[in-house]
């Protein structure tokens, strides 16, 4: 191949965001409020969103412009590479062809901006002042603290204390950019309180630090809410990842035959591979992989009913796979996946058998990741060492197949984890299925 890297140039990044929706195999079961059990109104959701975000919840148009400014702050980073692994395939000794999607290159290190520079813009825009959101990982959070600073507004984020005190320079990065972080949970809102009274020592989890953020904005009027992967806005956000994607794989002549990304909440994987699902509809011949921690086996060992997106049951009740919105997960290092639920878009996807879902654990991912960063140079997250872990297994198949991963972050807020897998303090962690059983009893009955 000529180029390695496939990079387009500012023009041709895309200028609208695809909604996958408007071509769905069927019609997406409807978020549903938790008082009345009827199906979700704008007006439900006006006190933590912006009226511009909750008509994209709702769009069903198949492309959505994306405003000036935002594409303003998007070019900072925009397009991203595609670059061919091509010391990893040698590494290998395979004759498939892996590629890799960085979203690592972003001011943040992941692809968590491509959505929060989009949702403060929006907020800005209908005046509200600052934003609460929670983080996992400190991806999320220190996506929107950049976001934030460059549209002038105020951030809070509560984030997972685990992760808070695992990953102490994403907490620095996030101050850096003007934002207050909270361990959650933390004695900053009543939820958090309640937690931390009946459990000083609880570290904490995606569903109760959004929780404490949903509090924060509901209780000031001059606060939002924002979130970072599930919703439909946020998944139309990070198609922009999958549109360059497509047009990358044009550029080098190739034809994607199976697509990987990790999966927390489903934001980057959704975004990859959505803009491809219109040709796996007409015949395409294209395997989807979502890849979860076996300690968090959201899909493969879940349900898809409806649920809480969070602990304190405050938020809607989505349509999605989910381990119950009580699961407190174990403490593995790849913070950003320990969600219960799944966005329900991706859920709907993997129920229609479009999208196959893979477990992996813990040590295996980062032994993967290891390889990746001695061969192709780049330290990933331990998010995405999930989807390098499975790219690296279909290609030792030697099938010949074209293999394309989203590498949805950096990991160089996480070498204290990668000391843990090199000196051998990981432990591998596989959810019992008997203790799925259990967290699932409280999932709301919805007919």
């Amino acid at each position: 191949m000529k180029d390695r890297s496939i990079i387009l140039p500012s023009s041709e990044v895309p200028q609208k965001w695809y909604n996958v929706l408007a071509e769905f195999p069927g019609e997406l079961p409807p978020a549903i409020h938790p008082g009345t059990k009827k199906p979700l109104t704008p007006e439900d959701l006006a006190p933590i969103f912006p009226m511009s975000l909750i008509k994209q919840e709702m769009v069903t148009d198949k492309w959505v412009e994306i405003p000036d400014d935002v594409m303003d702050a998007l070019k900072i980073w925009r397009s991203t590479p595609l670059v061919r692994a091509v010391h990893l395939e040698k590494a290998l000794k395979t004759n498939a062809r892996i590629y890799y999607k960085n979203e690592s290159v972003s001011p943040a290190g992941s692809h968590k901006l491509n959505t929060a520079v989009a949702q403060a813009y929006y907020n800005k825009t209908e005046g509200v002042k600052r934003l609460s959101t929670e983080t996992g990982a400190g991806q999320w959070g220190s996506s929107l603290a950049f976001a934030c600073q460059r549209f002038g507004m105020e951030c809070t984020v509560y984030m997972v204390k685990v992760s808070y005190h695992a990953k102490p320079y994403r907490k620095s990065l996030m101050r850096v950019w003007g934002a207050k972080v909270f361990a959650s949970p933390s004695p900053e809102t009543a939820y958090g309180k309640k937690v931390l009274a009946e459990d000083p020592n609880n570290q904490g989890s995606l569903g109760l630090a959004i929780s404490e953020a949903v509090e924060d904005a509901a209780t000031h009027s001059d606060t939002n809410y924002s979130l970072g992967s599930v919703l439909n806005h946020v998944l139309l956000h990070q198609t922009i990842i999958g549109l360059e994607t497509k047009k990358q794989l044009e550029t080098a002549g190739e034809k994607a035959d199976i697509l990987i990304g990790c999966v927390g909440g489903g934001s980057n994987f959704a975004g990859f591979v959505t803009p491809f699902i219109s040709d796996k509809l007409k015949g395409a011949n294209i395997r989807m992989i979502a890849v979860e921690p076996a300690a968090c086996p959201t899909i493969t060992k879940g349900l898809y009913e409806y649920d809480f997106g969070d602990t304190a049951q405050l938020t809607p009740l989505l349509k999605m796979y989910t381990l119950g919105h009580d699961f407190m997960p174990p403490g593995i290092h790849a913070g950003g996946l320990r969600y219960h639920g799944m966005a329900p878009v991706l859920s709907f996807l993997v129920k229609k058998g479009l999208v196959e879902a893979q477990s992996t654990l813990q040590r295996a991912t980062f032994e993967a990741g290891v390889l990746f960063s001695k061969t192709e140079g780049i330290l990933p997250a331990p998010e995405s060492c999930h989807a390098i872990k499975v790219a690296i297994d279909e290609a030792k198949k030697n099938k010949g197949n074209c293999i394309v991963f989203n590498l949805s972050g950096h990991g160089h807020f996480d070498l204290s984890s990668y000391d843990n897998y090199l000196d051998g303090k990981l432990e591998d962690f596989e959810y019992p299925e008997e203790l799925a059983k259990k967290a699932l009893k409280n999932v709301p009955k919805v007919e």
